[in-house]
């Protein structure tokens, strides 16, 4: 029998979405395969657009969808960064907010997160600081952060804002609701801050990452990106349909977090036994972890051997680090003995083999 792979470096969302997702798929009919959505004659994007207006506590022209976060942060950038002009990003992120600048010639200018005892945290006053000296179109802040786990504060956002006032900001939240599930900064941020654009999407805490969905939150100065964004026969009313599933199974999705943030801290336990191990805290579907560089190949063909994927960087800011999606309780208890067991080899102990 081959032994299927244990995949736990692409956050994904192992539980799968909820049981009312699987109903929406078997009760398909003609209407949603085949026939476009009529929500415009209602005056509204679509039942979710309208659904989310309702969650957030704002109007629903302010909500934006998308195929994904990837699709809107890729409509933003080329909606609002011009040949030249520059956009300021994390330098400890996701790689793929560098590349989108690039796609219309635009300048990347990055700021590095510090390094805490216990995680990793935004500088805003040395933000704030970079923001005057570079003057940038776009300025992106994620929110946990890929791969570092932090969050950025309500009380630092109120701050950035302020001082931002010129530029589009956008606050990736794709790993919202693992650990903050509250809407209530939202509604708050949006009304005060016309430029600012808050990303959610359905493919992480939601674990529908398969069907494409995502939205925006936005200020009121988004014209331009509403329009750019606007579809005339409608978005993907398959995917529609079970993101509205999602947002009715509440107890599903605060049982998997609750789940979740005990095996954070099953992880942040074993790893503070282990010698020379460094386990980030993080608010998020995944931990970071700083590891011994002389352990790095060995625990990656170690792993490998048993069928277990978790990521291994190769980006110098992190190449002795290693980041592990969070699984169900059954496959972190899986990687966890696993680790164990490595552990004691003579490699890992630094005998001799």
């Amino acid at each position: 029998m081959e032994t299927v792979i244990l995949y736990l470096d692409r956050n994904e969302n192992l539980y799968g979405p909820a049981p009312q997702c699987y109903e929406v798929l078997k009760n398909l009919g003609v209407e949603e395969l085949s026939m476009y959505s009529r929500d415009f004659t209602r005056g509204v994007k679509s039942k979710l657009s309208e659904r989310l207006a309702v969650e957030l506590g704002i109007p629903e022209k302010q909500i934006l969808l998308s195929e994904g976060s990837e699709d809107m942060l890729k409509q933003v950038v080329h909606c609002y960064l011009g040949p030249g002009e520059k956009m300021l990003c994390p330098a400890q992120s996701w790689w793929y907010y560098q590349s989108v600048a690039s796609e219309v010639a635009g300048e990347t200018v990055t700021y590095s997160l510090k390094e805490g005892r216990d995680s990793f945290y935004y500088d805003v006053d040395e933000l704030i600081g970079l923001y005057k000296k570079e003057s940038p179109r776009v300025v992106l802040i994620a929110s946990p952060n890929n791969p570092t786990g932090n969050s950025f504060p309500d009380e630092d956002l109120k701050k950035l804002t302020e001082a931002f006032r010129e530029s589009i900001v956008v606050l990736d939240e794709a790993y919202w609701g693992f650990s903050e599930s509250s809407n209530e900064h939202i509604a708050e941020s949006v009304s005060r801050y016309r430029n600012l654009l808050v990303l959610r999407t359905f493919s992480k805490y939601y674990a529908l990452a398969g069907a494409r969905i995502a939205y925006a939150a936005v200020g009121t100065s988004f014209s331009k990106l509403t329009k750019f964004s606007s579809r005339y026969l409608g978005y993907n009313r398959i995917s529609e349909e079970l993101a509205l599933a999602a947002l009715d199974s509440r107890q599903y999705y605060s049982d998997i977090a609750k789940a979740m943030l005990a095996d954070r801290q099953r992880y942040y336990d074993f790893f503070d036994r282990q010698e020379g191990f460094h386990c980030y805290r993080s608010n998020a579907n995944f931990i970071l972890v700083k590891i011994p560089a002389t352990l790095k190949l060995p625990m990656q063909k170690f792993l490998a051997a048993r069928a277990i994927a978790v990521k291994f960087f190769a980006e110098k800011e992190f190449e002795h680090c290693v980041r592990i999606t969070l699984g169900t309780v059954e496959h972190n208890r899986r990687l966890i003995d696993a680790l164990g067991e490595f552990l004691t080899t003579k490699t890992a102990r630094g005998i001799s083999a």
